[in-house]
């Protein structure tokens, strides 16, 4: 009886070379078998260990953008009970915060999803590369020349998307926040990785990059407050111009037009300071986000109009000018 003759390529003791050799009786589908069936559902493994990595992945991603979108920065205050109104009014204010939360959670995620994708598959390419028998080493040392070329080359490049990722996770400021940031003070009218641009007072636009942004002020996060600075006269009875004070901030408490607009009873903290001509009281009130300044405006107004109808004297610098109207004598005429 004639024994079968192994190929070379079986003699390493591949069992699926000698296997399929055995079955089929043929040497050359006994070599290609490695080709043919091994190698493939090989590389199939891979991708799809790739898609399960992948897949996991996206759901810690998930998991994440949800915690986000709920945020960590304490809420708005309640509104007044028996204000129908203004509960509605920062209701509203709260879910526009929610829903910016929201959409900067979901476009962090979309980075990070796609940051995976990228260096799963691309683990997976080389993984398959290097079964297919082609020799990834060079392959290896070359892309990682290269990444240390563009380091080297785009830190700034680099440093801006870190910071800009950063800011989106940590939801330092969104779209139509006011923000100081430094060089620049304005609404922000688009945040991205790399740059914020933001419109200041004068319409001026400004693009600041992420990776230069050292501190960043926000004036709209939450609540806000308006503290003004009254100035009275050195001679007016200070019991009198706190009640003058109290019953203003009150009425505009009251004002059907600002309920959504204050957030806390406005209060009149006393005397700030003595100038040498004028007595400063302050009166601060704690706002809904962007209506600080409105509510100042309004409440200059109505105290500037109460102090005129309570005959409340509202100092303005003097200078003492001293004019004298004897001729003046020559020392000559002085000594006759």
């Amino acid at each position: 009886m004639t024994s079968l003759t192994t190929p070379p390529s079986c003699e390493t003791e591949d069992w699926l070379c000698e296997t399929v050799t055995d079955v089929t009786g043929n040497d050359w589908l006994g070599a290609a078998a490695d080709w043919l069936i091994a190698k493939p559902i090989l590389i199939l493994l891979i991708f799809a260990l790739a898609l399960l990595v992948r897949w996991l992945v996206f759901k810690a991603v998930a998991r994440l953008v949800d915690r986000a979108s709920h945020g960590v920065l304490p809420t708005i205050a309640q509104p007044r009970p028996e204000d129908d109104e203004s509960g509605i009014a920062n209701g509203a204010t709260a879910r526009i915060a929610a829903a910016r939360r929201k959409q900067r959670a979901e476009t962090l995620g979309g980075v990070l999803r796609s940051v995976t994708t990228f260096s799963v598959f691309t683990i997976a390419a080389i993984m398959a590369l290097s079964e297919l028998g082609a020799n990834i080493g060079p392959l290896i040392a070359g892309a990682g020349i290269v990444g240390i070329a563009l380091g080297f080359g785009a830190q700034t490049l680099v440093r801006d998307f870190l910071s800009g990722l950063f800011m989106l996770f940590e939801d330092q400021y969104g779209v139509g926040d006011v923000v100081d940031l430094g060089d620049a003070i304005g609404t922000v009218e688009a945040v991205s990785l790399r740059v914020t641009r933001l419109r200041d007072v004068n319409g001026t636009v400004w693009y600041v990059r992420n990776g230069e942004i050292l501190r960043v002020g926000n004036m709209s996060q939450n609540w806000a407050r308006s503290v003004l600075d009254v100035r009275v006269g050195l001679g007016e009875d200070l019991t009198r111009v706190r009640t003058i004070l109290e019953e203003t901030c009150h009425s505009l408490w009251e004002d059907e037009d600002y309920n959504g607009k204050i957030i806390e009873e406005p209060e009149v903290w006393g005397v700030e300071r003595m100038d040498p001509d004028a007595v400063v009281v302050r009166v601060a009130v704690k706002t809904a986000p962007l209506e600080q300044w409105e509510i100042a405006r309004e409440l200059r107004k109505r105290i500037k109009e109460r102090f005129g109808h309570e005959g409340i004297e509202i100092p303005f610098p003097q200078q003492v000018v001293w004019n004298r109207n004897e001729p003046q004598t020559s020392p000559e005429a002085a000594d006759v």
